[in-house]
């Protein structure tokens, strides 16, 4: 099941108010070339390299779906590649940048332990890295997700898979951008709340993201009943509408000062 810009994009606003909270964090001495891994549609990479005029920007992205949308924002200083993270880091290897952005997208990588080391050796002198991810073992959407994956008949369907997120602690990411050289570390995390009307709006804020893993590996008549099953999860779990889903995600910064 490929990404759906579409989908995503009915929470714009709501996906949106953290990449502007990261933005903040950066500053703008010094910036010649930056990254954006995992910039989607590209209309947020467009965002900053408005802000960022000076800058030549990179967008990169695995998903051909998403890039299509990104075609119409490209210019002079700010391109788009097909390309996965794993892959960027291993094909440019003595590249140096002077900002590794990312939003919203790491949590799809595993490893974080070696990730981060690897993206903050790509950096310049001064360069630095800004990276926002959703706190996916805290958030409640999330657990009631991976517990129904672990009960029959979706077990079986899944052949006991499950995605197991990469996350860490913020006293690991703390220790792993301090012992790589990172200074001015700023590691917050913050409740950015989605208020639902419905146990729909909120099913239909995590279908366009942490869902889609599951539903890709299940047939059509699988996916009819694990997605009721999945809504009525929700509503059991939110006694009445309206209802706030306290949406708990951790913003990184730190430049590698010499």
């Amino acid at each position: 099941m490929p990404w759906n810009p579409d989908v995503y994009n009915q929470f714009k606003n709501i996906r949106y108010q953290p990449f502007f909270d990261l933005m903040a964090m950066i500053a703008g001495e010094g910036l010649k070339n930056a990254v954006d891994i995992g910039c989607g549609t590209g209309e947020q990479t467009s965002i900053l390299s408005e802000k960022f005029s000076e800058t030549n920007f990179t967008g990169i992205d695995p998903s051909p779906e998403m890039l299509e949308k990104s075609r119409g924002y490209e210019h002079a200083k700010l391109h788009f590649k097909q390309k996965a993270v794993e892959d960027f880091i291993a094909e440019e290897p003595n590249q140096k940048w002077d900002l590794i952005l990312s939003n919203a997208a790491l949590q799809w990588s595993d490893n974080h332990s070696e990730l981060f080391p690897k993206l903050i050796s790509l950096l310049s002198n001064n360069g630095q890295l800004a990276v926002q991810m959703p706190v996916q073992n805290e958030n409640l959407l999330n657990k009631l997700l991976v517990e129904l994956v672990q009960e029959k008949p979706f077990v079986d369907y899944l052949k006991g898979w499950k995605r197991e997120t990469p996350m860490l602690t913020i006293d690991a990411y703390a220790a792993l951008m301090f012992d790589h050289g990172l200074k001015n570390i700023e590691i917050v995390q913050k409740v950015y709340p989605i208020i639902a009307d419905t146990p729909d709006q909120l099913f239909d804020f995590i279908a366009g993201s942490a869902l889609i893993p599951y539903i890709e590996r299940l047939t059509q008549d699988e996916q009819k009943i694990f997605v009721a099953a999945y809504k009525n999860s929700i509503k059991k779990a939110y006694k009445k509408f309206p209802a706030i889903y306290a949406f708990k995600r951790l913003l990184l910064y730190g430049n590698k000062k010499c």
